[in-house]
């Protein structure tokens, strides 16, 4: 009896101490990298708010993405971009949020990287090379 006792005080006890253990588990809690695959034209504020709210509910401060080609990096052209783009663009930015243009597309537009809005990153190899090499970094990939 006294064995069997033991037996359940000892359960109890790793019980509670992995109890005690889930609060500090979940506070180191990370959420994945991800990247959107931004190509059509008619998704840029989707994907805009979209990042607002990825960055709103992560947890742990993943690091986030935008690789844009096609059709969609003329929503970001500066001369042409609607002022909302433009205003969640940089907001999205001041969070940490990275976004390349790919090379491919630019030259296809007849474009240079500084006609774009401020701040985008080259993705030098192009866009679908930047998504391909961030999904075998372990990033999620996000096609909205």
């Amino acid at each position: 009896m006294i064995a069997a006792r033991r037996r359940w005080l000892g359960l109890l006890g790793s019980g509670l101490a992995g109890w005690a253990a889930a609060p500090a588990a979940a506070a180191t809690r990370r959420d994945p990298d991800a990247v959107y695959d931004l190509v059509d034209i008619g998704k840029a504020a989707f994907v805009l708010g979209a990042l607002r709210n990825h960055l709103a509910g992560a947890e742990g401060s993943p690091k986030l993405a935008v690789v844009i080609h096609g059709p969609a990096m003329k929503s970001f052209v500066r001369s042409e971009a609607q002022p909302e783009i433009v205003h969640d663009t940089a907001e999205r930015m001041k969070s940490g949020v990275t976004f390349y243009a790919c090379v491919n597309t630019l030259a296809g537009l007849g474009l240079e990287i500084g006609e774009l809005l401020p701040g985008f990153a080259l993705a030098e190899r192009g866009g679908v090379v930047k998504l391909a090499e961030l999904q075998g970094q372990g990033w999620a990939y996000l096609r909205p």
